[in-house]
């Protein structure tokens, strides 16, 4: 299936882009191509080929939850440039 002009302003519209005469028939020359080499990878045989959702079988390496003793707040608030009512104060950001 060959795309036309028309096609491409089109696919130009509704991707909100705008282009020239010369862009247009640019573009759809390597739109063209590109419909030409999908064509040519739905000639592999892919029947005894299994769907894959990742193209690396991975699987998450995640730690079990242990509990911890984390940091007391006295100890945290020792760090801290200011401190109010066991908080940290930090400059505004957003204005």
């Amino acid at each position: 299936m060959a795309l036309t002009k028309e096609d491409v302003l089109k696919i130009a519209g509704l991707s909100r882009l705008e282009f020239k005469e010369e862009e247009v028939q640019k573009f759809q020359s390597q739109l063209n191509d590109i419909l030409k080499y999908v064509d040519k990878l739905s000639e592999v045989d892919t029947e005894n080929v299994e769907p894959l959702s990742h193209a690396i079988d991975l699987k998450n390496a995640l730690r079990e939850d242990v509990v911890k003793k984390s940091v007391s707040n006295e100890l945290a608030m020792k760090n801290a440039p200011q401190e109010e009512e066991g908080t940290f104060i930090v400059p505004k950001v957003v204005g």
